[in-house]
């Protein structure tokens, strides 16, 4: 698929494992940031037709990098990734423009339908 995806979260295991399930379902164009503020940098760059956010992140969280890319581009595709316990930071993503969100630990299926239905594939 020539879709570019944007993976913004601080943990590099969690960006692995988030590359590695969307590698094996055909996302082949995966580009990572470790914060906020790399990833507004990695957006402007490559214009991502889908980004996956994390909420707590250092330098900046995704709350504001949500609010930077929003800004930017209203059309901006953005799925949420963080813990169960943080529903009300998903709620007030929500209300930003954030399309889904997807919970940690990670359900690969759940993932890859999050994923395809954000950027409109068929399942």
């Amino acid at each position: 698929m020539a879709h570019t995806i944007l993976i913004a979260d601080d943990a590099l295991f969690t960006r692995s494992l988030l590359r590695q399930i969307l590698q094996e379902h055909g996302f082949r164009h995966v580009v990572e940031a470790e914060n906020g503020a790399e990833a507004l940098w990695e957006y402007r760059r490559w214009k991502p037709d889908l980004v996956i956010m994390d909420i707590n992140m250092p330098e900046m969280d995704g709350l504001r990098a949500i609010r930077n890319i929003m800004a930017m581009d209203p059309e901006a595709r953005i799925v949420v990734c963080t813990a169960l316990g943080e529903k009300h930071l998903m709620l007030e993503a929500l209300g930003m423009g954030v399309k889904d969100f997807i919970t940690k630990p990670f359900q690969p299926a759940k993932v890859v339908e999050t994923v395809r239905k954000v950027l409109s594939l068929s399942l």
